[in-house]
């Protein structure tokens, strides 16, 4: 006699407990490459956030020594003379355990795609090890009481991060790994590169310009670079002009019926968008300086530039396309 449909008995259970989460969540992963990719950004942009606001309120010594964050401790030791620094400080390393989690994330879900190449997934490993650099930076920069030097690398390994991070995104959006294509004309794209070395020149300067003035991450002097703040900031403001200027002249030539022709529209709609965030990013720059540099706006121009920066790295990346057809975000064989 025939078994009753009822009575049969399945060849394999699904996990339960612990294990049984850990696998579902390692699968979500791997169906939701994007959304990993998407959240790795967003950290890389929010810890420049909160590193700010260690540099802006001082706190760099919140914590007296690491990877610990008092002598015995990883945790805050709270007593009568606590300040608020330490909150500060530890928030920040808090932070950096999310984003070391998601840099995790994103090597598993990139490293064995087998179906990419290998440039792609050694892609992958690059947040992890920014954040691994980050650290032994942040750690020194606390051992050597803030140096202003490796402060400043401090905030600019964080601005190439960002850059990394928009790239595995947009490589990841194309779909494959074909021989990249131009979608401009040379002058365009030669412009695109000379906009994303000016960025770079914006973003040294600016590191200098805010250790050169009462926000340098020492409440006890009122810099600590030795130059002059003002001459500083207008040499950085000189800069921006000039991205700027570059930016236009982008614009410009990769509108429709442009110089670069009817190819080069998604390099015009990311260069858009850079153009709105770039004025943005100067009207908080003059207000900041018109006001005495107040805190949140301080910070608030830290989180620009990371913007501006992945925004520039928007644009130059779509200057180009992977397609075998020259198509715009076709898939392509590897």
């Amino acid at each position: 006699m025939s078994a009753s449909p009822t009575s049969v008995v399945p060849d394999r259970e699904p996990a339960r407990g612990p294990r049984g989460r850990w696998v579902a969540l390692l699968a979500w992963l791997r169906g939701h490459v994007r959304a990993v990719l998407v959240a790795n950004l967003v950290l890389q942009i929010a810890i420049v956030a909160t590193g700010g606001a260690v540099r802006l309120t001082a706190s760099g010594l919140g914590c007296s020594t690491w990877p610990q964050c008092e002598p015995g401790s990883f945790v805050p030791v709270l007593h009568d003379a606590t300040t608020y620094h330490v909150f500060v400080e530890f928030g920040n390393r808090l932070m950096t355990f999310v984003l070391t989690l998601a840099a995790v994330a994103v090597a598993y879900v990139v490293w064995p795609d087998r179906a990419r190449s290998r440039s792609f997934r050694l892609l992958g490993w690059v947040p992890l090890a920014g954040v691994v650099a980050q650290a032994v930076v942040g750690g020194v920069l606390v051992l050597l009481a803030l140096p202003p030097i490796l402060v400043s690398t401090h905030f600019l390994i964080s601005m190439a991060l960002v850059s990394a991070s928009l790239v595995l995104l947009h490589r990841a959006d194309e779909g494959g790994d074909g021989v990249p294509t131009p979608l401009v004309d040379r002058t365009t794209l030669l412009l695109t590169h000379l906009a994303a070395g000016l960025m770079v020149v914006v973003l040294v300067l600016g590191t200098l310009t805010t250790g050169a003035g009462p926000h340098s991450g020492d409440d006890e002097v009122g810099y600590r670079l030795a130059v002059d703040p003002l001459l500083m900031a207008r040499v950085h403001a000189a800069a921006v002009w000039a991205f700027t200027a570059v930016l236009v002249a982008v614009l410009w030539r990769t509108r429709r019926g442009g110089p670069a022709g009817t190819r080069a529209l998604a390099a015009h709609r990311a260069s858009l968008v850079l153009l709105g965030l770039t004025v943005a990013q100067g009207a908080i720059g003059y207000v900041q300086t018109a006001t005495g540099l107040p805190i949140a706006l301080v910070n608030l121009h830290l989180v620009g530039a990371a913007l501006l920066a992945a925004g520039t790295t928007r644009v130059w990346l779509s200057t180009r396309t992977r397609s075998v057809d020259g198509t715009p975000g076709a898939t392509q064989p590897v």
